[in-house]
């Protein structure tokens, strides 16, 4: 699938926190049924078998749809699965690496929190950057806060697109306006909500103000 900045505009990252009774990818099609353009699998509990079945699912899932579908942190799984791409922290795989693991036609982000990261990372292939913790989260521990100002930067420096990511959700997504942002990555502002397609129309109006 070819990459468009487009992509990003409400870039979903799973998790099955909130499943409630369903399954992850009745959850997700739900959400991409209210406009999310991009899923993000994320899983740091499932066994290896568990996340292949579990990323072949959603292959089949996002590839219906049209939607790219981004492995977290995981370039095996995103290998078997033929997978879009594949998200790196910047402890993980170099986007060099991955580059030349998974080829010039799949997708790879890479997350950032300084204007240097963020202008490495360009530079060594990535398609697009993660960046955050723009507000504070609780989904996720150990990250560090980027603010609307350091984002700005961010987006100024860097050769790519840039998602924002990190406890956002509609009651603060459109303090970003004006920073530069390609779009914003959700978790709970969709999953955790109990009518998850409306949590995804109703960000993906404020994202393309943005």
């Amino acid at each position: 699938m070819k990459f468009s900045a487009d992509m990003l505009r409400l870039y979903a990252v799973t998790d099955r926190r909130w499943l409630n009774g369903q399954t992850l990818t009745q959850q997700v099609e739900t959400a991409i049924q209210g406009g999310v353009t991009c899923i993000q699998l994320r899983e740091k509990d499932l066994d290896p078998d568990a996340f292949l079945k579990q990323a072949l699912e959603m292959r089949e899932l996002c590839t219906a749809y049209h939607i790219p579908l981004i492995i977290n942190d995981n370039a095996e799984i995103a290998l078997k699965c033929n997978a879009d791409g594949v998200h790196v922290g910047q402890k993980d795989m170099s986007p060099q690496k991955l580059r030349k693991l998974l080829g010039n036609d799949k997708i790879i982000g890479v997350s950032a929190a300084t204007v240097a990261e963020a202008v490495e990372a360009s530079q060594n292939g990535a398609d697009y950057i993660g960046s955050g913790a723009v507000f504070h989260t609780y989904t996720k521990s150990n990250t560090r806060p980027v603010s609307h100002a350091l984002l700005t930067q961010i987006c100024q420096a860097a050769s790519v697109p840039v998602v924002a990511i990190g406890g956002i959700n509609a009651e603060n997504a459109d303090s970003l306006k004006n920073t530069g942002i390609a779009g914003i990555a959700v978790m709970s502002a969709i999953f955790a909500q109990s009518d998850i397609k409306a949590a995804a129309e109703r960000l993906l109006s404020i994202a393309k103000g943005l």
